[in-house]
């Protein structure tokens, strides 16, 4: 895919791997539809790129996906790619656990997938042409203990991805996911500090997974990745 000029729609866009995937596409001239539920970080980062509309909005919201699609649709008329990408990630024992922070993490990193793929998708479908990219995890492929809800979402995000994958071999729309180790991100910023990844146990950067995302991306049209685990060198588990 040449990626100049193509429309591509980012959530969870305002930090961690969302930003910098923006960042580092904007080089090759993509265009963008970013929605974080910040709007002065959304902001921040539009003004950064050559050319970007927001959407603030929650994706728990299920009319969120859909506002998304029709701003990308009334500014530029179309959409090219799609990256899933906002989530959150809560931990927890059996006994410390907050049930209701675990069930908003399954409909946002599960439920609004579903939603802006299947919405997505149809147009996507229609035009003959079109990417769609969920982001997964190393906890999409394997368990660890103490976040099990968390891991059920991505082992769901990774079911999702290859079945509409399958579903839509030969039809000029391709759909992968990509799969992060340990990235320093915002993403644990709530964790207790005893719980948090250390550096020196192995930790990339937010950027390192943008260059796969744009590596997944400009694959000839006949070779697709469908998904790709990123993880740093020194991660054992």
């Amino acid at each position: 895919m040449d990626l100049k000029d193509k429309i591509m729609v980012i959530t969870g866009a305002s930090s961690g791997i969302g930003r910098a995937t923006a960042r580092r596409l904007n080089q090759a001239g993509v265009k963008f539809v970013l929605n974080a539920r910040s709007k002065d970080k959304l902001e921040d980062l539009a003004a950064e790129l050559d050319s970007a509309v927001c959407v603030v909005g929650d994706m728990i919201d299920p009319e969120t996906p859909q506002q998304i699609l029709d701003k990308a649709f009334s500014e530029f008329g179309r959409v090219d790619i799609v990256f899933n990408n906002a989530g959150v990630m809560q931990i927890g024992t059996i006994d410390e656990a907050d049930i209701e922070l675990l069930c908003e993490m399954v409909r946002l990193n599960f439920e609004s997938v579903v939603r802006m793929s299947y919405l997505a998708l149809r147009p996507m479908k229609k035009q003959g042409s079109g990417f769609l990219i969920n982001s997964s995890s190393l906890a999409g492929l394997k368990a660890f203990s103490e976040i099990g809800a968390y891991n059920g979402t991505k082992f769901a995000v990774e079911a999702l991805t290859d079945a509409l994958r399958m579903e839509l071999a030969g039809t000029g729309v391709k759909v992968t996911a990509i799969e992060p180790g340990r990235t320093k991100t915002e993403l644990f910023d709530h964790w207790p500090e005893e719980k948090k990844f250390k550096p020196e146990n192995g930790l990339i950067e937010a950027d390192d997974i943008a260059r796969c995302i744009e590596f997944i991306l400009v694959q000839p049209r006949e070779v697709l990745i469908p998904r790709l685990l990123v993880v740093p060198a020194r991660q054992e588990r």
